[in-house]
C-alpha cells in the first residue's frame, strides 16, 4: 500500500485569487509575529509585484497591529477588514480565534 501524503496548507483567507500571498499570523497582544512556514504563495507575481509586496508587507503589519490595538480586529470574533496600499490589497480576519490573525495580500 502507498502512502498519501496529505497536501500542503493554503495559509490566509481567500484561496480564490491569484496572484496571492497567505499567511497565519500569531498575535501576542497588540503585536502580530510573522512564521514563514505558516505562509503560501498561489501563483505567479510579477517582479514588480514581489518587490511590492516586500516593501508593503511590514506597512500591512503596522496597520493590523493598530486596528487590534483599537479593536477593528477583535481576537475573541470574526472581524473581515480590508486595506489597500501601493497597489496591493490585504483582506485580514482574527475568526475569532484568540490568538491569530489570517491574511491574503494581493494585487488590487
Amino acid at each position: 500500500m502507498s502512502e498519501i501524503n496529505p497536501p500542503d496548507p493554503v495559509w490566509g483567507l481567500r484561496h480564490d485569487i491569484t496572484p496571492a500571498f497567505g499567511a497565519r499570523l500569531v498575535q501576542e497582544g497588540p503585536k502580530l509575529h510573522f512564521l514563514a512556514d505558516r505562509a503560501t504563495l498561489s501563483g505567479e507575481f510579477t517582479p514588480e509585484q514581489r518587490e511590492k509586496l516586500d516593501a508593503t508587507f511590514p506597512l500591512f503589519i503596522a496597520r493590523l497591529e493598530v486596528a487590534l490595538h483599537d479593536g477593528r480586529l477583535d481576537p475573541r470574533r470574526s472581524t473581515w477588514i480590508t486595506d489597500t496600499v501601493n497597489g496591493l490589497t490585504c483582506e485580514a480576519d482574527t475568526r475569532g480565534s484568540c490568538g491569530y490573525v489570517y491574511l491574503t495580500i494581493y494585487p488590487a
